[in-house]
């Protein structure tokens, strides 16, 4: 029989500015805000004795933690977001969440006011 395979999702949000800068010009590079939500997918098998994937309450703090890194600051000031582009952030979250979460098998970063996200699958 082949064993069953699950995702588990938590999510978080933060506001944050940045500018791009490069790129086509207009309102990219200017220094600007959005909201973000960023979600966070594990997958795997139900692992005993719990009969989880993983800890939600562990994968909600750890995210939450990460996107308190990025609330209301500026994010061109992190390391490796230079130019914050949406899969710039993705990669962000999943560099972090990775260690912890060998499972880690998604992350989308959206901005749901503009309408627009970005999801890498992690390998």
């Amino acid at each position: 029989m082949t064993p069953n395979i699950f995702e588990i999702t938590k999510a978080a949000g933060f506001d944050a500015a940045h500018h791009l800068p490069a790129g086509p010009g207009g309102p990219y590079t200017r220094l600007h805000g959005h909201s973000f939500r960023v979600e966070a997918t594990v997958r795997g098998e139900a692992a005993e004795p719990v009969g989880w994937v993983a800890d939600l309450g562990d994968l909600d703090r750890v995210l939450k933690a990460v996107a308190g890194e990025l609330d209301h600051g500026l994010l061109n000031e992190k390391p490796g977001l230079e130019s914050p582009t949406l899969e710039r952030l993705c990669v962000y979250f999943a560099e972090r969440l990775k260690p912890q979460f060998p499972g880690l098998s998604r992350i989308v970063v959206s901005r749901p006011t503009a309408g627009e996200s970005c999801a890498l699958m992690v390998a």
